[in-house]
């Protein structure tokens, strides 16, 4: 045991300078830094934020922030375009590794969903129909929708989003995650045969003419293996193990797991549902693993359980080193840089999305 201590000694005292460095730098910076963590980020990371949410109310933090000259966001490449488009012109973000993408985001590319369009042009008629992008995605699919007369959801307001999108028009192209688009679809009381999913490898999706006439709701054939990991058999055995438990899930689990859980949405509904929850409840959640472990060791007067194991390593890519050195590079590492044409585009469909609410 002794040894195990020594051998230990080391990395902790070094994960204490580190964090010693960070909090150093964030004094003499004062207000002129932000540093924002999202939910899934290492405790020792969100412990350092100055803000933790989900990406879109983590960059609406960064854009109400106009002192703050430097934005540092601490989760995946998608979240920090986020961030700058809704900047303003003073603020430059950035995000300790350029490596932590997104698998989902990654599902899908502009050119694929152009191609798409097209394709979809010979069958419908495309000025009926709206195209509706998960925040999940990349910033010329946010622009694409934002020429397009669409719009940007969250995990959150996809209901709200969606149904926009069904006043607008016909029809709603939603994209990427099909899971959190059919579960959405779901809450909406859309048939499933008005649902279809898109294989971008497939002529015409993978779908016959009729199909894609009779659909409402026109889902792209990606997903989020964080929480496709989740399965029913996951469910049946905690729900065995632990009978008086709630279950709350991530709509971007599968139809099947939602279906069996007591509640369903966003981190930060999620992180809600385990506040309000009463003492000495046990409540059992299907999310990534460090919001998890977060809220077991936020309320200690419950039982807070992992449905099952489930860990982004994107955003386990940050660590408090990256953390350190892009404070002492601020400005010229890692910055998030989109062309202004492309950034008015995609802030026109992030505005639409703000208006759904007023």
């Amino acid at each position: 045991m002794a040894e195990i201590f020594r051998q230990a000694r080391p990395a902790l005292s070094e994960e204490m300078a580190l964090a010693e460095g960070i909090r150093a730098l964030k004094l003499a910076l004062g207000p002129e830094l932000l540093i924002l963590t999202h939910h899934y980020q290492r405790q020792e990371i969100v412990a350092l934020g100055d803000y933790r949410g989900d990406s879109f109310g983590l960059s609406q933090r960064a854009a109400a922030n106009p002192e703050a000259r430097f934005i540092v966001f601490c989760g995946v490449h998608f979240m920090a375009e986020s961030a700058a488009i809704l900047a303003q012109p003073q603020q430059i973000v950035q995000i300790p590794d350029l490596k932590a993408g997104c698998r989902m985001a990654d599902m899908v590319d502009l050119e694929q969903v152009e191609m798409a369009w097209t394709e979809l042009t010979e069958i419908i008629d495309v000025e009926t129909m709206v195209p509706i992008v998960y925040m999940n995605s990349d910033a010329s699919l946010k622009a694409f929708c934002g020429r397009r007369g669409g719009l940007v959801c969250t995990s959150a307001n996809a209901r709200a989003a969606m149904a926009w999108g069904f006043g607008q028009g016909e029809k709603v192209f939603f994209f990427p995650d099909q899971h959190l688009g059919r579960n959405t679809g779901n809450r909406l009381k859309l048939w499933p045969e008005e649902m279809i999913v898109w294989n971008p490898e497939k002529p015409l999706g993978g779908n016959r003419p009729e199909d894609i006439r009779r659909a409402r709701l026109i889902l792209w054939d990606g997903h989020c293996h964080v929480h496709t990991r989740f399965q029913v058999e996951h469910v049946l055995k905690m729900k065995e193990a632990f009978p008086d438990a709630k279950l709350v899930v991530h709509p971007e689990c599968t139809q099947e797991v939602v279906a069996l859980a007591d509640a369903c949405g966003s981190t930060g509904f999620i992180a809600n549902y385990v506040k309000e929850a009463p003492p000495g409840s046990t409540i059992i959640v299907g999310t990534e693993i460090n919001l998890v472990s977060r809220l077991a060791l936020e309320f200690p007067d419950r039982e807070v359980l992992e449905l099952h194991y489930s860990l982004c390593p994107n955003m386990f890519k940050i660590d408090l080193a990256k953390l350190l050195w892009t404070l002492e590079n601020l400005g010229s590492v890692n910055v998030i840089t989109i062309p202004e044409d492309l950034k008015a585009e995609a802030r026109l469909a992030l505005r639409r999305m703000l208006n759904l609410s007023t």
